[in-house]
């Protein structure tokens, strides 16, 4: 029962180490990109207001 218990805990925390690989992971490759985008485009849109503004006064 001893053997059982202590491989159960092990399985238990080596697959919470696995999701939260994936998890971090798939932050990295995909989530944080977009958002570098989305902040890129923000800050273009908000370049080419200021400019359309001062060209037109």
């Amino acid at each position: 029962m001893k053997h059982f218990i202590k491989g159960f805990l092990f399985g238990t925390v080596a697959t919470l180490g696995a999701v939260a690989g994936a998890a971090l992971s798939f932050k990295k490759k995909v989530v944080e990109p977009i958002e570098d985008e989305e902040e890129r485009f923000e800050e273009n849109r908000k370049r080419a207001a200021r400019k359309s503004r001062s060209a037109h006064q």
